[in-house]
């Protein structure tokens, strides 16, 4: 299965990563498709820098992204954001439960 990850570049304490699609199966930093952006999490403005026509392509072709690939497409309005799913009530009240023993 085809993934949108991010594959580490850099230096040691100083990370930078680069938007790849890759093979699920390969590891992080391993071969892939295609780059597809670069990520800077040090930088003062840290923003995604993208190819936003080929994101699209490689989305169209059934590439997944990772959890966090997902999150900074979203917030250059590439993707719909993540919605949390419910709790249920029984969860909810289990949770409750264990506050009030602990406390």
């Amino acid at each position: 299965m085809l993934r949108m990850r991010l594959a580490r570049h850099g230096r040691r304490k100083r990370p930078y990563y680069r938007l790849v699609v890759a093979e699920s199966s390969k590891p992080r930093d391993g071969r892939f498709h295609e780059i597809l952006g670069q990520y800077d999490p040090l930088a003062e403005n840290a923003a995604l820098e993208v190819q936003a026509e080929r994101v699209a392509y490689w989305l169209s072709k059934g590439a997944q992204p990772s959890d966090t690939v997902h999150r900074l497409l979203a917030k250059q309005g590439l993707m719909e954001p993540l919605v949390a799913k419910p709790r249920s009530k029984k969860a909810d009240a289990k949770r409750a439960a264990a506050a009030e023993s602990g406390a």
